[in-house]
């Protein structure tokens, strides 16, 4: 199968249109129907309903394989064009909202000042795009956050040779105003919660069908509020402000007076950050995993990193 006809195909089922399938690829609508049809010429079998446009239940199929090809695809196009080397003088680090600790940023300050780059970027991402932007070669490194219970590994995120190196762990709290109900117990237990409303912060904290997953019996969590940005400070204020609760790492209530955290005891989980790199990037990936996982003494309840 063409790459080109699967990314065709792609972008008419996720945008439910030709027509705007054409203008984000830069096509004629003409030629992106061609495009479809050749494709299903090659395979056998129609792929996209017309009216209205969706996938059929062969399409559909084949959505669910598009996004893993077209990303190994890229993946491998970048580590071909990284056996070249070089040195460019930019380090492109992506990490997600919770991942982005004050130490963690000192540290890659610090070694990106070391390794003599002249230009730094950070940028702040959902999980998967870290993932898929580190496979792909648009970032040198990245730092992903989830939950975890302390006997499981943390949820890889999907990506094309990715190797994740443990960079911190973190109790999780139950993050309330202080005049909740529960704001007086001295832990929680999710058990507890059945009843409770919850804010859904997928693109902050765990979104919670994931967390449900990683509990597995867990009782079904009653969502009040969705918020769709990755704002820690946003996510904060509608927790403090009586939205829903929400779970944080214990670290992201320092200093906060309108919000108390009471540490989740059942399941017990934690907190983690992992270094998501691919074999054979920079040399100042090597020294920036280094000096993430090197142990450090704590600093008030700030997040301690260790190996």
């Amino acid at each position: 199968m063409d790459p080109r006809l699967l990314k065709t195909f792609s972008a008419v089922i996720t945008h439910g249109s030709f027509s705007d399938a054409a203008r984000e690829l830069g096509y004629t609508q003409s030629a992106v129907s061609q495009q479809i049809a050749s494709l299903e010429g090659e395979l056998g079998v129609e792929l996209v309903c017309r009216r209205p446009v969706g996938p059929t239940e062969a399409g559909a199929r084949l959505m669910d394989h598009v996004a893993s090809i077209l990303l190994r695809i890229n993946a491998a196009r970048a580590e071909v064009q990284r056996v070249k080397g070089g040195t460019t003088g930019r380090l492109n680090v992506g990490i997600c909202p919770l991942a982005a600790t004050a130490h963690a940023l000192r540290i890659i300050g610090e070694v990106a000042r070391r390794a003599g780059a002249h230009e730094l970027t950070v940028r702040t991402l959902p999980r998967q795009a870290v993932a898929e932007d580190v496979a792909t070669g648009k970032l040198d490194l990245g730092l992903v956050d989830g939950f975890a219970l302390p006997e499981d590994p943390l949820r890889p995120p999907r990506g094309a040779g990715l190797r994740g190196v443990p960079v911190c762990r973190e109790p999780v709290v139950v993050a309330l105003p202080p005049h909740h109900p529960l704001a007086h117990r001295t832990d929680l237990r999710l058990a507890d919660l059945i009843d409770a409303r919850w804010i859904d912060a997928p693109g902050v904290s765990a979104p919670l069908a994931d967390l449900c997953a990683v509990v597995g019996d867990s009782p079904h969590l009653r969502v009040a509020l969705r918020y769709d940005g990755h704002d820690v400070r946003t996510y904060t204020e509608l927790l403090a402000g009586g939205q829903g609760l929400g779970l944080l790492p214990r670290f992201a209530l320092a200093g906060r007076q309108d919000l108390v955290g009471i540490p989740l005891t059942q399941p017990e989980l934690s907190h983690r950050v992992e270094a998501l790199r691919v074999t054979g990037g920079p040399p100042v990936v090597d020294d920036l995993v280094a000096s993430l996982t090197e142990p450090v003494e704590p600093v008030g309840t700030e997040t301690q990193p260790r190996s």
